[in-house]
């Protein structure tokens, strides 16, 4: 499960590479800096951002060998992403770069610069439907025009792959809206195009869910077939579907076993190679436990089919990959989370039966991230609390990471134009820059390490997936968003030395939650559409409830004024007894699995959207020229070699521009779209 800020992947080589042979891989786009600038690159809703490794200089050898070649592991996966997003992906970025990288006409034109962002727009997301509202992206140049281009540089892309770019055909990624077929109208490429949602239902009840009390997640790597009218898996493994690219994984994470820091990183290690060998879920969860386990060293990475939110049925992981190096300092500082995990439960409002009697295994740690692909890759977490099968969370523990260099840049990469237009007054502006970076890591911390880990199902419901379905994201990230809002307005926090003034980093906190659930967060989707991203819907689910049921209190006031409106919060403490109400009804949902409660509070507080409000927001939003969504570029880790080819230091360089990373990426780790 992971934490998104709005602005937080596989296969048997046929030979093993050696530490001593000779890398190949060596990038060929990329410039030193001297003064860091954070952003590379703005267009059309995006900005894409640089960021540095900090402590990279400090690791041994060893420690960089096993981040370069986890790194290459992860980015040898990358195509699997996009043809997960959608099965034209891959036919449609090959002709585009073809395109981009042959075409020797009018590179001034209109309709060439409007090519070149929908190309950029194409990178960012992984495909061709937005990352974030999952819309088809459309292009603003004509079928005219991209015909000639495809002409004029000997490209071919006709048929389905074409058209889709300008027709109604396959418009939303995702659907998880009521009263429709989610399956059947949503474009992943999970599930074939004639595949239903009571096929997918029909298909997974029957299927033997693994061992009583310790299920594994059924569907989790595969893609479901119709063959013959008769339903099928296609497993994600080598020598089945994305079996060439997770070859390719595997060679790297072969080599990544050999510079294994322990004993135990290396037989985790070696459970993920056997996995991705044999697409056995069992052994999956074989794994997971032993990635929970494998808490000592400096090295630690998120791999595999991971996240669900991409599955409207909640059963397909999405392929990601984020390779970490320990921050000491600051995991000492949170590690204190961790430690008090039960005190929290304890404390929680929760209903008791819906209590863990024993909070066992979160381990904390604030990471720097040396690598992303994937799922992770532009747009990328903040926060990650995995694994995500509810058993192992229980009886093993979980692993919570904080991705500091992300947050960093992201904070030094703002302005604070924003704040002060939708801010209701210059005491919430002072609140929010004094506290507000410690409160959104403490919100992070605490979703991510007490809120997933809190609250447990009862005996005999099943998996959120099964009883609360198309709500089963929504759902768990609003109730640990939840978790989070109840102890930031804590006095335990300043107990515990994370704050200096526990009220004021709470105010802080509310206040940004309630102005982004209610206001700013509108500016990232188009007048006249519903919210449908699934942090998106829990924010405003969350304030929207919030703001309702204190009404009679005033607790939340909404304002007028000079035609622009704000809410403010007039008690903090009534609202942090509301946000506990609030907690103790999602955990109800969760532990009962009660699918009607879950749709009326999300349809009823979390899609619709004020559409004069709306317009208003976009309409104060135009004076700012910095993009609504942000992603990242890679550092490159370059390898540098000596004479026998043996590696004998790692550097880290930055890439020229967006646009170099992806062209290269596309050369050097296109195992799928070669095919």
């Amino acid at each position: 499960m992971k934490l998104k800020i709005i602005a937080i992947s596989l296969c048997t080589a046929g030979i093993l590479w050696s530490c001593n042979e000779k890398i190949e891989e060596k990038p060929t786009v990329t410039v030193d800096t001297t003064e860091f600038d954070y952003v590379i690159d703005q267009f059309a809703d995006l900005r894409i951002l640089r960021y540095q490794i900090p402590g990279f200089d400090e690791l041994t050898l060893k420690e960089k060998q096993l981040v370069y070649y986890l790194t290459l592991a992860g980015l040898a996966g990358r195509d699997i992403m996009w043809d997960q997003n959608y099965r034209h992906n891959l036919q449609i970025r090959n002709a585009l770069e073809r395109i981009y990288t042959s075409y020797k006409g009018d590179t001034n034109a209109v309709d060439w610069k409007a090519f070149e962002t929908y190309l950029k727009r194409v990178w960012f997301s992984n495909g061709i439907h937005h990352h974030y509202s999952n819309d088809k992206i459309k292009p603003e140049f004509t079928p005219e025009y991209l015909t000639y281009l495809l002409k004029e540089t000997d490209t071919e892309l006709t048929g389905e792959p074409f058209d889709v770019i300008f027709n109604e055909k396959d418009n939303k990624k995702v659907n998880k809206k009521k009263g429709v077929d989610n399956v059947a109208s949503s474009a992943i490429n999970f599930y074939d195009p004639t595949v239903t949602d009571a096929d997918v239902e029909s298909f997974y009840a029957q299927m033997d869910k693994g061992p009583e009390g310790e299920p594994i997640e059924v569907g989790l790597n595969s893609k479901l077939v119709k063959e013959n009218g008769k339903l099928k898996e296609m497993v994600w493994k080598s020598g089945g579907m994305y079996g060439k690219a997770i070859d390719e994984i595997i060679k790297w994470l072969e080599k990544a076993k050999d510079v294994a820091e322990n004993e135990q990183q290396a037989t985790t290690l070696g459970l993920l190679i056997e996995y991705y060998k044999t697409g056995n879920l069992s052994k999956w969860d074989e794994y997971a436990i032993a990635w929970v386990n494998s808490t000592n060293g400096n090295i630690d990475w998120i791999n595999g089919f991971v996240e669900v939110y991409n599955d409207p049925k909640g059963y397909k992981g999405s392929y990601e990959n984020i390779v970490q190096i320990k921050d000491f300092e600051m995991s000492k500082q949170m590690a204190v989370l961790s430690e008090n995990a039960q005190w929290f439960e304890d404390n929680s409002p929760l209903i008791e039966e819906h209590k863990k009697d024993n909070v066992v295994g979160i381990s904390y740690k604030t990471v720097n991230v040396a690598g992303e692909a994937g799922d992770a890759s532009p747009s990328t977490a903040i926060g990650v609390n995995l694994p995500n099968n509810n058993w192992i969370r229980q009886k093993h523990g979980s692993k919570s990471v904080s991705l500091g260099n992300i947050i960093d840049a992201y904070n030094n990469a703002g302005g604070s134009g924003r704040l002060k237009e939708f801010a209701y007054d210059d005491e919430e502006i002072a609140l929010e820059e004094q506290y507000g970076k410690l409160a959104d890591k403490l919100h992070t911390a605490l979703h991510e390490v007490i809120g997933h880990a809190s609250g447990q199902i009862n005996d005999g419901v099943g998996q959120p997936k099964e009883t609360l379905k198309n709500y089963a994201s929504t759902m768990e990230e609003g109730r640990a968003d939840l978790v989070g809002l109840y102890f930031l307005m804590d006095p335990k926090l300043q107990e515990l030395d994370l704050v200096e003034d526990w009220e004021k980093v709470g105010k802080a906190a509310y206040d940004g939650y309630i102005r982004n659930g209610l206001i700013t967060q509108l500016i990232r989707i188009e007048l006249g559409n519903d919210i449908e991203e699934d942090h998106m819907v829990n924010r405003q689910w969350v304030s929207a409830w919030a703001f309702e049921k204190g009404q009679a209190d005033n607790v939340i006031e909404k304002v007028e004024r000079d035609g622009k409106t704000f809410y403010n919060i007039n008690d903090y403490a009534k609202l942090r007894n509301l946000f506990g109400e609030l907690l103790k009804e999602a955990q109800r949902i969760k532990s009962e699995g009660d699918f009607k409660a879950a749709q009326d509070l999300v349809e009823g507080y979390g899609v619709k959207v004020d559409q004069d409000l709306h317009a208003q927001v976009l309409e104060r939003n135009t004076q700012f020229k910095s993009a609504p969504y942000s992603g990242f570029v890679n550092p490159v880790l370059e390898p540098q070699t000596n004479a026998s080819g043996e590696i004998v230091d790692v550097e880290v360089k930055q890439p020229k521009s967006f646009t170099d990373q992806m062209l290269d990426y596309a050369e050097r780790f296109g195992f799928l779209a070669k095919n």
